[in-house]
């Protein structure tokens, strides 16, 4: 998993209310036996015109935009069923981190199993951040995990808080079994002095 550490880049709006995984990732990109070609799935219906071709409305469309290593989405962002595969079509659009004001709770999960950064503001905080990158011309910023800031294009810093442990696993870029193999000493260990103690279970 890719580590997340300073991450510069353009943050592009995307702030409408209870947008669920099926937007996000809408079903019929669900049916590979592995993740490829998620990332033409992602939002597929709000980038695509039904002719197919890119719908010059859509924010990641446009040339400020594209390319975007951020999102900074509207509350309850990542509602609805719990598709991993959500996240992984972000990841392969090349979304680092998502910005807002609450997430569901399973897509929340999903985000710091697969290496993306979810950041959680206030209303006030989203609202100034929205005000600065609705701009292309100051849609670029910056977000530190070590120090756990946002800097805007206008040079405000905005502070934001996570967990310690999640933090932990997104620098030194490990899912839930990486974090658990750093254990891997004490694990054996247990094991042996457990065997050891009932060795009736070997």
């Amino acid at each position: 998993m890719q580590p997340f550490n300073t991450v510069s880049g353009s943050a592009a709006p995307l702030l409408a209310s209870n947008i669920d995984t099926d937007v996000i990732m809408p079903k019929q990109f669900l049916k590979g036996i592995d993740r490829k070609g998620l990332d033409r799935g992602l939002f597929f219906h709000l980038r695509f015109l039904e002719s197919g071709e890119p719908n010059p409305e859509f924010i990641l469309n446009q040339p400020a935009w594209n390319g975007a290593a951020f999102l900074v989405v509207g509350p309850n962002f990542g509602c609805g069923s719990s598709r991993e595969h959500a996240v992984w079509g972000l990841k392969q659009v090349g979304i680092r981190a998502l910005i807002g004001t609450s997430f569901a709770g399973i897509f929340y999960d999903n985000c710091q199993r697969n290496g993306v950064l979810a950041i959680q503001l206030s209303e006030t905080q989203l609202k100034q951040i929205a005000g600065v990158i609705g701009d292309a011309s100051t849609a670029r910023i910056e977000v530190n995990l070590p120090e756990q800031t946002i800097e805007l294009a206008d040079g405000t810093v905005i502070p934001f808080e996570i967990d310690q442990l999640r933090k932990q696993s997104l620098l030194q870029g490990l899912d839930a079994i990486g974090t658990t193999l750093q254990r891997s000493d004490q694990i054996r260990s247990f094991e042996s002095r457990h065997l050891a103690e009932n060795p009736w279970l070997s």
